[in-house]
C-alpha cells in the first residue's frame, strides 16, 4: 500500500540523500519502474511531464532511481491528441513487471478504452501494483472499479461525468490525489506535481528541489493545491480578492440549490451592496449573471458528459423548470441543450486511418485532422473560447 511505503521505505530512502549526493548508491534492481499505458488521443504534455520528472531525477541524482516503459493495448503505435505517433515498448499481453502503472487518457476518453484495458488493469491493482491514472485517465480506473470508495483527481472537464457515472468515486478538484495504492492526477502540468511529490516522498525534498528547478519551476504545488483557481486571471486584490474567491467556491459547491446573494454575503461577512460592487470591480458582471453562468457551464458539460435527461440536468443546476433553462442556455450558447447535445455525438473517424493521414500528411493535413477530431469528441468537449 503507498501510505505503507510512505512511512517505511519513503523515509528510509530520505536518508540516503546528503548534500545532493547518496550516501550508497541504490543499485540498478531498487529503482522504481513505472509504466505508462497509453490510450489513443492521449494527451502527450501529461505524459511527458511525468517521465520528463523521473528522467530528470536520474540525472541529477547520478544513479537509476526510476525507469519507464511505454506500453499500449497491441504493441501497435499510439497516437497522441497533437496527431504525434508514438510507438510502445510492449503490449498489454506481454509479461509486464512494473512498481507504478500510469493510464495517460486525453481526448475522447470513453471512446479510447475497452474491456480488455480495464480486465488487464484489474488484474494488475490485484496483483498489489500502484495503479494511476493522468488526465482523463482516471475515467478509466473508475470504470474498472479501481477508484471505489477513494479520493480521486482528473482533468476538470471530466470531473461531472466522473460523479455522475461512478458515484462511489469521490472526486475532488485537487491537482492530484496520492491516496493508498492509487494515484490519479489532473490534466497537463500536473503530473509533473504529483511525480515530483512521490520524489520527495522517497529520496526527501532536495531531490525534488532540485528537479523542480531544472524545469524552471516557480514551486512544487502539493495535494491541497487546486486544478482551476478562481480568478487566475486577477493581479494582487488583497482581501477582496479572497473574498471574492471563497464565495465563488460556494457558488461552484452550490449549483443544483443556489444560495441566496444575501446568504453567500454573509458566510465572508460583507454586505450585499458590497458583494455586487466586488464582482462589479473584478469580473465586471453581477454576482447573479456569474452564478448563472457556472450553472450553464455545469449544465453543458452534463449534457454533453452524461446520458441524464435534459429536464434531470436542469434540475441538477438549479432551473426550476425546462423551458427557463432552455431559454436561459440559449440565450448563453447560442444554441439550444437539444441541439448541443445532438451535435456533439458524431461518429467516430477509424483508428487505423486517422493513424495513416497523420503519420504521412503534411503538417497542416495532420494540424486540421486533429482540430477535427477534437470537435468531434462526444464526452468532454465542453468548453470554446471566442477572442
Amino acid at each position: 500500500m503507498l501510505r505503507q511505503r510512505q512511512c517505511g521505505v519513503f523515509e528510509e530512502e530520505n536518508n540516503k540523500m546528503v548534500s545532493g549526493t547518496p550516501q550508497s548508491p541504490l543499485k540498478r534492481q531498487d529503482a522504481t519502474s513505472v509504466g505508462f499505458l497509453l490510450l489513443n488521443n492521449f494527451t502527450m504534455l501529461a505524459m511527458a511531464s511525468a517521465l520528463e520528472t523521473l528522467r530528470m531525477a536520474n540525472q541529477l541524482f547520478g544513479s537509476e532511481l526510476f525507469s519507464w516503459t511505454l506500453i499500449s493495448e497491441d504493441g501497435e503505435p499510439v497516437k497522441a491528441s497533437d496527431g504525434i505517433i508514438f510507438t510502445p515498448d510492449h503490449s498489454i499481453s506481454d509479461n509486464i513487471d512494473v512498481d507504478i502503472l500510469i493510464v495517460v487518457g486525453g481526448v475522447n476518453i470513453t471512446r479510447s478504452f475497452n474491456n480488455k484495458h480495464t480486465r488487464w488493469l484489474r488484474s494488475k491493482a490485484q496483483s498489489g501494483k500502484i495503479i494511476g491514472g493522468i488526465c482523463t485517465g482516471p475515467y478509466v480506473l473508475a470504470d474498472a472499479g479501481l477508484l471505489d470508495n477513494q479520493e480521486c483527481s482528473a482533468h476538470w472537464e471530466c470531473i461531472a461525468s466522473l460523479q455522475e457515472h461512478y458515484q462511489r468515486v469521490r472526486c475532488n478538484n485537487k491537482l492530484f490525489t496520492i491516496e493508498h495504492n492509487r494515484m490519479t492526477s489532473s490534466g497537463g502540468s500536473a503530473s509533473m506535481d504529483m511525480f515530483l511529490h512521490l520524489i520527495t516522498l522517497r529520496y526527501g525534498s532536495k531531490l525534488s528541489t532540485a528537479v523542480s528547478d531544472m524545469f524552471v519551476c516557480d514551486r512544487i504545488r502539493t495535494e491541497n493545491d487546486r486544478q482551476r483557481v478562481p480568478l487566475r486571471q486577477s493581479h494582487n486584490t488583497g482581501e477582496s480578492r479572497s473574498k471574492l474567491v471563497d464565495i465563488i467556491e460556494l457558488m461552484e459547491s452550490n449549483l443544483e440549490e443556489p444560495i441566496e446573494l444575501d446568504e453567500l454575503a454573509s458566510f465572508v461577512h460583507v454586505s450585499r451592496r458590497q458583494l455586487e460592487r466586488m464582482f462589479q470591480r473584478h469580473l465586471s458582471c453581477s454576482p447573479s449573471r456569474h452564478y448563472l453562468k457556472l450553472r450553464l457551464d455545469r449544465a453543458r458539460q452534463l449534457l454533453k458528459q452524461s446520458s441524464m435527461s435534459i429536464v434531470e440536468v436542469a434540475a441538477a443546476c438549479g432551473f426550476v423548470s425546462t423551458p427557463h433553462f432552455s431559454r436561459c442556455y440559449r440565450k448563453y450558447n447560442g444554441i439550444s441543450p437539444r441541439d448541443d447535445r445532438k451535435g456533439s455525438w458524431q461518429e467516430p473517424t477509424h483508428t487505423t486511418t486517422v493513424i495513416n493521414k497523420l503519420a504521412l500528411g503534411p503538417v497542416e493535413a495532420k494540424s486540421q485532422s486533429v482540430l477535427n477530431e477534437s470537435q468531434a469528441e462526444p464526452s468532454f468537449g465542453s468548453v470554446s473560447v471566442n477572442i
